[in-house]
């Protein structure tokens, strides 16, 4: 585990993922806690899980670095998160044990971190050990100098040593006895591969660059994903399988651009036979709503059971826009199923959201450890027990049981085969997944469609029932305001596009609350996280944590979103200033585009800039959008120059291998093809106005931004754009228009020729 001479990082962020779809039971300690540290003064749930480990756990800050430096002692540091399996599993097996602990104070002053907190701590220490052992992900173990230079790391250890990996007991050791004999050689390393990551994570514009040509990239692009297409199941791996959003959006992108190619009509194959495969499949909860958060298999079947709200706001998202385009009402029912998870489960009463729920719980009230799945899975006998109903109309002697585990894929010795559950936790369980369309399954039992949907749905809810009085997974209450920017996207984006007022609402209920606990109007900056406290009250931590370019990007994407849903423009007005802020305390003006955190942190070793969409987009390839949003809606050229600054930092990853930046290939074409403004003149109260809303909402058009010209000349808009006072109801009819560098199209006031323009 010593860093041998920095190698790029080959193998995917799935190297830990991969395996965390097996478990190790927790144990329920019994009796009060024999230990405490000082992570109980802290907000985080996961820093709060190991307040009572025999480890002497110090938070991130100067006082841990004050120790490590005073008693020359080096810092081993864990990040991980609190719905994080293997992060669970070490804890167990290591952190709750009382010698390794002991070991561990002796030797090293040890820092908790929470990565969704402190997600520039986290990618600081991972770009190291990505790039010294090829893989990555969480829990993550990292040894520091008392300068909190890294010389080693990995993921997860075992406690002892096996024959196939060290343990971490011995790995503690080693390092410790490394410090005594040879301090001088390890600070050298160290230093060295300080230096090496600095140049190897420079993210900068070369010489005159300019933004890549879009049609190049997009075309690249496309065929780096469709040749990793899985054409039978859908989606863009084998396994694990991923929902990856981003590829998603790239593809109904390039569909609205090429519609009238194979390639276009490929591209849109691709993106709703994957949505139609991931919601009939495991992944998705047929009992609970929601998604998890990944499939351990090819078939979207065994799912990581974790649910996190990132994944739940850009599904929601990539469902309506599927809606939007197919208007297949398959789309809008999944997206409603996402947003009523999410509204039942993940959401505070003060109107934001939480983070996740996990994957392991208690699977009955007198169980004392935890399995993976638990809440979630079923036995064939339990689903018999729960639907005995004969159905009317069947066989003689089918049951409602029947009917439903046809339907559902159950199997009488549970279907999950051994090779997706290694600890064998999910041995004689169901993970229910449709295995047959209703056509199929109503003709297997004599049945009309729609009585059998009917049956369906009475069985779930009976099965939601039963599910409720099992033991819940562990909820976690921190909120983040990117992840509740994503989530704002989310519901104002399916409220616009299914014609859903109360989506709207509720994204304007999690904006306000973002406004109230997460913003401090004295500086006009974002904070990065808030808490459930006691009685269920907002809480702060003693020291705020300063919002990080992510924060500000997804949720200036949220509220130009929810501006265009409910075209309120306090919101436009807030994500404008909020642009201004994330200019001031992340652009890179020598190199071009953001840095991922701000200036002036002393503990920070590398100021980095994401070079990849993964699970949530790159905070760079969404702003590129933003700015342009932006530009339209304020006349500031000068967000257009930097969109394309950013771009051509990119230039030479976009050309090779956009697959890694789709969000940014996408934002490539919007870029080269200029956002298109249109302009509604109307009463916003007026039937006629309305309607041509709903006619621009039931369009997919990825360049165009919509703007309202409601006759206030005094209001926010027209004191940003004059050009507006220019523009006319026509006959006194609400009058659309579309607008192009500040050149407008002639006026139209049917919905038919609004929609022709909108798809020209």
């Amino acid at each position: 585990m010593f860093a041998a001479p920095l190698r790029r990082a080959r193998r995917s962020l799935f190297l830990t993922g991969s395996i965390a779809m097996a478990t190790a039971g927790r144990a329920r300690p019994p009796g009060p806690p024999r230990y405490t540290n000082r992570l109980i003064n802290e907000k985080s749930p996961y820093l709060q899980q190991h307040a009572h480990n025999p480890v002497d756990w110090y938070p991130w800050g100067q006082e841990a670095f004050d120790k490590a430096k005073k008693e020359n002692k080096l810092i081993f540091l864990s990040v991980g998160y609190s719905t994080c399996h293997w992060c669970h599993v070490m804890e167990e097996e290591s952190f709750q044990n009382k010698e390794i602990g002991a070991i561990m104070n002796e030797n090293f002053v040890c820092i908790k971190v929470d990565r969704e907190e402190r997600p520039d701590v986290d990618k600081v220490y991972m770009t190291f050990v990505q790039a010294t052992s090829g893989g990555g992900g969480w829990p993550m173990s990292v040894w520091l100098t008392p300068d909190l230079k890294p010389f080693a790391g990995g993921t997860y250890f075992p406690p002892e040593d096996s024959a196939r990996r060290i343990g971490f007991r011995t790995l503690l050791l080693r390092v410790a006895e490394q410090w005594r004999q040879n301090k001088d050689g390890l600070l050298e390393s160290s230093q060295k591969i300080l230096e090496a990551l600095l140049t190897m994570s420079q993210i900068r514009v070369q010489g005159q660059q300019s933004p890549p040509p879009s049609e190049e990239v997009l075309a690249t692009c496309f065929q780096q994903l469709s040749n990793s297409y899985d054409e039978e199941y859908g989606g863009f791996s084998e396994s694990p399988k991923f929902p990856t959003p981003v590829n998603l959006n790239f593809l109904f992108t390039y569909w609205a651009l090429h519609r009238a190619t194979p390639e276009g009509a490929r591209a849109l194959q691709m993106a709703l036979h994957t949505l139609k495969m991931m919601a009939h499949g495991g992944i998705h909860d047929h009992i609970g709503q929601g998604f998890h958060r990944y499939s351990t298999d090819q078939h979207w079947h065994v799912p990581h059971f974790e649910k996190m709200l990132y994944d739940q706001g850009q599904l929601a998202a990539a469902y309506s826009r599927a809606f939007q385009i197919s208007g297949d009402e398959f789309f809008a029912d999944v997206a409603g199923d996402i947003l009523l998870y999410v509204s039942r489960d993940l959401s505070d009463q003060a109107g934001g959201f939480y983070s996740a729920e996990d994957a392991d719980s208690y699977p009955t009230a007198a169980s004392s450890e935890k399995r993976e799945g638990a809440f979630c899975v079923w036995g064939a006998e339990e689903i018999r027990a729960l639907l005995p109903d004969p159905v009317e109309g069947a066989a003689e002697g089918t049951t409602l049981g029947d009917v439903f585990m046809h339907h559902y894929g159950v199997k009488e010795d549970g279907n999950v085969s051994p090779m997706q559950d290694p600890h064998q936790e999910l041995k004689g369980k169901n993970v229910l997944i449709i295995r047959s369309s209703l056509e199929l399954t109503a003709a297997r039992f004599g049945l009309e469609q729609g009585r059998l949907s009917a049956l369906l749905r009475d069985s779930q809810h009976r099965l939601r029932a039963a599910r409720a009085q099992r033991p819940r997974p562990h909820l976690d209450t921190k909120m983040l305001a990117s992840w509740n920017g994503l989530m704002i996207s989310g519901f104002a984006q399916a409220g616009a596009a299914l014609a859903r007022q109360e989506y709207v609402s509720r994204a304007a209920q999690a904006a306000g609350f973002l406004r109230r606990h997460l913003f401090d109007p004295a500086s006009g900056r974002l904070l990065r996280s808030c808490y459930r406290g006691e009685d269920s009250a907002v809480e702060q931590s003693t020291v705020p944590i300063q919002g990080f370019l992510e924060d500000y990007v997804f949720v200036i994407q949220a509220l130009f979103d929810l501006y265009e849903a409910s075209l309120d423009q306090s919101w436009l007005e807030w994500a404008l200033q909020l642009q201004h802020t994330q200019d001031k305390l992340f652009w890179d003006p020598k190199g071009f585009a953001y840095f991922s955190s701000e200036a002036g942190d002393s503990s920070l070793l590398l100021r980095l800039k994401d070079d990849q969409d993964g699970a949530e987009p790159n905070a760079n390839s969404v702003t590129v959008t933003n700015l342009l949003r932006a530009a339209c809606y304020s006349g500031h050229a000068e967000w257009v120059e930097k969109a394309g600054q950013i771009l051509a930092a990119f230039s030479e990853r976009l050309q090779k291998i956009p697959l890694a930046l789709p969000e940014m290939a996408r934002a490539t074409a919007v870029f080269h093809h200029t956002l298109k403004q249109v302009v509604i003149c109307g009463d916003p109260q007026g039937e006629d106005t309305k309607e041509m809303l709903r006619c621009v909402h039931s369009v997919f058009s990825p360049n165009k931004v919509l703007m309202l010209a409601d006759g206030d000349s005094a209001g926010f808009l027209y004191r940003q754009l004059p050009f507006l006072s220019s523009l006319e109801r026509k006959d006194g009819k609400a009058t659309a228009y579309l607008c192009s560098n500040f050149a407008c199209s002639l006026p139209v006031t049917s919905p038919q020729e609004l929609r022709g323009l909108l798809c020209q």
